[in-house]
């Protein structure tokens, strides 16, 4: 079990760090490579490739998270009745969700169609920092 525990933690850490740095790409993107050709194709490369990186982590750590979940639940039936781990896994739909929400920037921003501004991008960028602040104080602090 610690195992798992253990590579839910690194695949957490790897979905996270795609999730936290696309966005800050999307700005420069928007930012750097408005008209030239060579920078626009440069940057979707680069967030193409962070978000292979970023997949590769979200589904990990979330299948890993699943079979601890799977484990709690056989070994103490109350597991599942808690509070704080409702909030948690809504707080993980709102980061899937955002996953996805990051895909279809991605896709708007290789097809230089219907793009956000910098200001609302920026924005954008502050949402896992937020989520995982709150995912991290749940599964901590346990508050209720």
């Amino acid at each position: 079990m610690l195992w798992l525990k253990a590579f839910h933690v690194v695949f957490v850490v790897t979905w996270f760090a795609g999730l936290l740095y696309l966005p800050r790409l999307f700005v420069y993107h928007r930012q750097l490579a408005a008209d030239e050709a060579a920078a626009h194709m440069r940057f979707v490369t680069m967030e193409r490739r962070l978000l292979a990186i970023t997949h590769l982590g979200g589904v990990l750590a979330l299948a890993l998270g699943l079979a601890l979940m799977y484990w709690w639940m056989r070994n103490d039936p109350d597991f599942a009745a808690q509070g704080w781990l409702h909030a948690k896994l809504t707080l993980v739909g709102l980061l899937i969700a955002f996953h996805v929400w990051c895909v279809v920037l991605g896709r708007r921003f290789a097809a230089r169609a219907g793009l956000p501004g910098v200001t609302w991008l920026k924005w954008f960028n502050e949402v896992p920092a937020l989520l995982l602040i709150g995912i991290v104080i749940l599964v901590v602090v346990k508050p209720f």
